[in-house]
């Protein structure tokens, strides 16, 4: 169940992602799934990483995995962007 949930809350958090970040985007539903549930986990590294987030505790919020989600977004668009020109 906690799969299913994640998927859930990765969906959403990628399409806020997206409508924050306006442009053309990869895939469809599935691609924004990921989207969002890898933002989550580069959001739970980085606050690891910062001191924020400590083991055991409660993961990343949902502004801080919409955060992740841009990061990647925009990543995934600055090396499409360098392929295309």
């Amino acid at each position: 169940m906690h799969l299913i949930w994640a998927l859930i809350v990765g969906l959403v958090v990628g399409a806020i992602a997206k409508a924050i970040m306006p442009g053309k985007d990869p895939g469809g539903i599935f691609i924004t799934m990921l989207l969002g549930v890898a933002g989550s986990i580069v959001a739970s590294l980085l606050g690891g990483a910062l001191g924020i987030y400590h083991p055991g505790a409660t993961g990343p919020g949902l502004i801080a995995s919409i955060v992740g989600s841009i990061v990647l977004l925009a990543a995934y668009r600055a090396v499409v962007g360098r392929r295309a020109a």
